[in-house]
């Protein structure tokens, strides 16, 4: 039996038709895209710095970790520049240490870095820790009006026991020039602040009424911070040693903070950012 045209030119049709409904499934599937990488974490914000200047003390308390292995202190230009680094990657607060920070050019050094941060930089908050013994007050008079707070070193107020603790210097007197310090930190606008580490030569002092007596705007005995050395050089604490990093100054401060060991949540849960400003503190001078 021949078949006319329009009989086969229905066949195909079908044909056609069902090769269409077997190839729907696999029509329009398109290849999936490669699931994109997870974001890199973000890396640590470092409000609030110590920046510990100098390894040198005119004192030798046996519990400091800040020995004077080296003497190196960075030329000022050079700090200059890696604070400016450090604002620009999120810095509310910088806070100058050692070693002795008044060691380095008899207070010029920390001064003029000090003054650096208030005026150019415009930090909140521009703090000292100092264990005192070298500040004077034409050091107030002329870098005064740039630190918002100073905190001093005080492990007792009997002076035997600072003998012992490694506070003693000869014939002059730790608590009296404490006292010295609060008027002047009062008389220039300074907040004063005092830090205390319990220690086995004054556990059992009770140093309340003294500390009521000085009326300290903090008395710390206990905290963390993002630490950096007199290389610029973050420190990680995490393992029981202090290994530094490379230097902000030769990879950055986004690069050298990732190795800081720094937990910033746990920064904010101890309560390190606080009212840490004077011009935002109900002072009573």
């Amino acid at each position: 039996m021949t078949s006319t045209p329009g009989r086969l030119l229905r066949l195909l049709l079908r044909l056609l038709g069902a090769w269409r409904s077997f190839l729907a499934p696999f029509c329009g599937r398109r290849a999936a895209a490669p699931l994109a990488p997870p974001p890199a974490p973000r890396p640590p914000v470092p409000v609030s710095v110590n920046y510990h200047l100098t390894r040198r003390c005119n004192y030798k308390c046996g519990f400091c970790f800040h020995t004077a292995t080296t003497s190196f202190v960075l030329p000022v230009a050079n700090a200059r520049r890696g604070l400016a680094l450090l604002k620009q990657a999120g810095m509310e607060k910088i806070n100058f240490s050692g070693g002795e920070p008044f060691l380095p050019e008899r207070g010029e050094f920390v001064g003029q870095l000090v003054q650096f941060c208030k005026q150019e930089l415009k930090l909140p908050s521009v703090s000292i820790v100092s264990n005192g013994s070298m500040v004077t007050e034409r050091w107030f008079k002329r870098y005064g009006e740039y630190l918002d707070i100073l905190a001093v070193s005080c492990d007792s107020f009997n002076e035997e026991v600072n003998v012992l603790i490694g506070r003693g210097q000869g014939k002059r007197n730790h608590v009296e020039k404490l006292q010295k310090l609060r008027g002047w930190c009062r008389h220039y606008g300074v907040a004063f602040k005092i830090n205390s580490v319990i220690n086995r030569f004054n556990v059992e002092e009770d140093m309340n009424e003294q500390i009521q007596a000085l009326n300290p705007v903090r008395w710390k005995m206990r905290d963390s911070y993002l630490i950096l050395d007199e290389y610029m050089r973050f420190l990680n604490c995490t393992n029981g040693r202090k290994e530094p990093s490379r230097s902000i100054l030769d990879v950055g401060v986004e690069n050298a903070i990732q190795f800081s060991g720094f937990d910033e949540k746990m920064f904010f849960k101890r309560g390190g950012k606080y009212t840490w400003s004077k011009a935002d503190m109900a002072l009573e001078w």
